[in-house]
């Protein structure tokens, strides 16, 4: 994450980050996310069963995917000077659009849409981020992500 100062927020409003590293999803974290979740739907988690689906192959749960935003945020992130917590805040938009198959590379992109501070030391980031499969036209999923950070 790039520590930044209050004063220069503006700066960073609007710019693409740079993508974060690939990183493999596979069957092991899919199974491990269904455990977690209880969603053992047979797309996700029996491998010889989906091969007849239109997939070809099992798929990570859209959610998996979404939940992946944290990690990518240690690469595209911003933390204010003097933050003490961040906290997740939510969602104004979440689209699920390409499956991503076992076993298939994904980064994010990301891009800093707009700062807020809801009450004083309180801000409120939101974030445009784009999940991205490797070797597909279509995205995994965009959003736009909330984001409140504390500042004492």
């Amino acid at each position: 994450m790039k520590v930044i100062s209050k004063n220069d927020i503006e700066k960073y409003i609007g710019v693409d980050i740079e993508p974060t590293d690939w990183f493999v999803v596979n069957q092991e974290q899919i199974d491990q996310f269904a455990d977690c979740t209880l969603d053992h739907q047979f797309i996700h988690t029996d491998p010889v069963k989906a091969q007849g689906t239109m997939f070809g192959s099992t798929i990570a749960h859209g959610l998996l995917s979404l939940s992946m935003l944290p990690y990518f945020a240690e690469s595209f992130g911003y933390l204010l000077e003097g933050a003490n917590i961040g906290v997740n805040y939510g969602f104004d938009k979440v689209r699920f659009i390409h499956p991503v198959k076992v076993n298939s590379r994904i980064r994010a992109h990301a891009k800093l849409i707009g700062v807020e501070e809801k009450s004083p030391g309180q801000y409120t980031f939101k974030t445009e981020v784009v999940v991205e499969i490797e070797g597909e036209k279509k995205p995994a999923l965009m959003a736009v992500w909330l984001a409140m950070q504390i500042v004492s």
